[in-house]
């Protein structure tokens, strides 16, 4: 006779042993053998225990399975993936749509504020409406002493709002030498510019000259990318002490752009009757805003392309803006000559076509002119805006000198367009006064 601790102790190793795909099934398989075993050698008489102790085995050995675990089975049969990879497929599923649960409903919410400020912006204050009709109501007539204090308190705003607009300041050093008649100017730096382009920064450079007759213009170099500039650079004026009182010194600062025209930031002005030239003078002034135009005369833009090994320059005509008025009627008729120079003579030279009654002509006219390499450092290129007279001579507007003598925007083209030979270079240029016995 078989105990029935040896049979349960059978049932539950088979029970352990089996794989769980075969489930309740062969568990009740491996019971019945197990039973049919026990039974055969076991005497007869013990048949009756060893049938009820089967069959209370059986009904512990088939336990109810939750319905988590059936959908387990079910998936791992179906994927033949471990279950451990499933429960992180489901753990990694549940948490991507809490992130996008999280990011709709942060989406949602801002929406919500900037909605709410649109909102606000529209609203109207009816009180202070009422406020203000009550007002024109009992002052249909008001009183002359009214208007004009009111009209000097507006006028103390707009020239205190006009303080607050900050363009920067400027730090110069002049030293003016009596026994040479020369004014040395020094442009040391420049400091909190406003940023004039879109990346919120400037290209500053500085040109300082003498007013009324503006016929020597300097130019510091451009320095790119930057709101405190340090130039450090001196220019001298031959200047007898006789012309002091009726010179005015001029520093005016301009953002740099390749591609349109110079912007310029601000300036300081120095009549020279009011500084004491006895002694150097170094000091700090803050920039002011221009009234107006600076450059009258207006402004044109070229491009300029050297071939070395052909030896060819292309000067390409573009546009011009803003040019002076010649005639009466408040307009121009204005094309651009176009000359080669060589030791102060006109080598070649060509012209666009007249466009009438316009100061802001569009042209787009190409030229090409044979310069070898061994003369493309000596040659000067002049270009001149010309206005057209049917009756009398033409009248040059202004004109532009580049080559490898010129200064300041000029000089830089030029050299641009060397260091990027088969490479058109266009940019904008201001006009300057010709010369005496200029182009006509």
């Amino acid at each position: 006779m078989v105990p029935p601790r040896t049979i349960d102790e059978l049932l539950f190793r088979l029970r352990k042993d089996s794989p769980e795909k075969s489930g309740a099934e062969t568990s009740g398989q491996s019971v019945t053998m197990a039973v049919e075993s026990g039974a055969a050698s076991a005497p007869p008489g013990a048949g009756d225990a060893v049938g009820a102790t089967t069959a209370g085995s059986a009904s512990a050995a088939a336990p109810e399975e939750n319905i988590g675990e059936k959908m387990l089975h079910k998936i791992m049969d179906k994927t033949h993936l471990p279950a451990y990879a499933i429960i992180l497929i489901l753990i990694g599923t549940a948490l991507l749509l809490l992130c996008i649960c999280f990011c709709c409903l942060r989406r949602w919410c801002k929406k919500r504020k900037k909605d709410g400020k649109k909102g606000l912006k529209g609203v109207v204050d009816f009180k202070s409406v009422q406020l203000l009709g009550n007002a024109y109501k009992e002052k249909v007539q008001p009183d002359m002493e009214e208007l004009q204090d009111n009209m000097e308190i507006n006028e103390g705003e707009e020239e205190s709002a006009k303080s607050e607009v900050k363009l920067g300041r400027l730090q110069y050093k002049l030293d003016y030498d009596f026994n040479t008649s020369n004014l040395a100017v020094t442009v040391i730096q420049a400091e909190d510019l406003p940023g004039m382009d879109m990346s919120g920064t400037s290209d500053p450079y500085v040109k300082v000259y003498l007013l009324p007759d503006k016929k020597k213009k300097y130019e510091t170099k451009v320095h790119r990318k930057t709101l405190n500039p340090v130039f450090n650079e001196t220019f001298n004026f031959k200047l007898p002490y006789s012309e002091i009182t009726s010179k005015t010194l001029v520093f005016a600062i301009f953002d740099f752009d390749r591609f349109s025209k110079h912007d310029q930031i601000g300036e300081v002005k120095l009549p020279l009757n009011t500084l004491d030239l006895a002694q150097t003078i170094e000091e700090w002034r803050d920039l002011t805003s221009v009234e107006g135009e600076q450059g009258q005369l207006g402004d044109i833009c070229f491009s300029l392309r050297y071939v070395p090994t052909a030896g060819k320059l292309t000067v390409v005509i573009l546009e011009a803006k803003n040019l002076k008025k010649m005639d009466v009627g408040g307009l121009s008729d204005p094309y651009v000559k176009i000359a080669i120079m060589m030791n102060g003579k006109r080598i070649k030279k060509k012209k666009t076509s007249i466009k009438k009654c316009t100061l802001n002509p569009y042209y787009n006219e190409s030229f090409t002119f044979e310069v070898p390499f061994e003369q493309i450092q000596k040659v000067q290129l002049l270009v001149t805006v010309v206005d057209y007279d049917r009756i009398g001579t033409s009248d040059p507007i202004g004109n532009v000198i580049l080559g490898c003598n010129a200064t300041g925007t000029e000089l830089r083209h030029w050299m641009d367009m060397l260091a990027s030979p088969r490479r058109p270079i266009a940019q904008w240029h201001s006009l300057k006064e010709p010369a005496d016995g200029g182009d006509n």
